[in-house]
């Protein structure tokens, strides 16, 4: 893992929904859609959130904007990029490893 994307480890819940989300090409609007069927709703993004997160993921090369729309006012398309997968699957790898941590150390017993 390229110690530069480490810094950005641990991602906020918001963070990791908005790349996860990029994996195919989204606008704002569609982001936040996006995240709210992920999460059955747990989680909403405010647009300030989301687009504070953005410029941070688009001033660090994790996602890329990949469309400007012309024809609406603002309307900008992202995906996220190599450098953004990657940090992903080393973030999704540190999750599993944590829930499993915790079903061995506690148990999977839900109530």
């Amino acid at each position: 893992m390229d110690k530069k994307l480490l810094k950005f480890s641990p991602l906020t819940e918001a963070t990791y929904y908005i790349l996860i989300s990029l994996n195919t090409p989204l606008h704002g609007y569609g982001i936040i859609k996006k995240v709210e069927g992920l999460t059955n709703n747990r989680l909403r993004l405010a647009a300030g959130t989301m687009y504070g997160a953005i410029s941070t993921l688009l001033n660090n090369n994790l996602i890329e904007l990949i469309n400007v729309d012309k024809h609406v006012k603002g309307k900008k398309s992202y995906q996220i990029t190599l450098s953004g997968k990657k940090l992903l699957y080393y973030e999704i790898t540190r999750l599993r490893e944590m829930v499993n941590n915790g079903i061995t150390e506690v148990g999977d017993y839900y109530e």
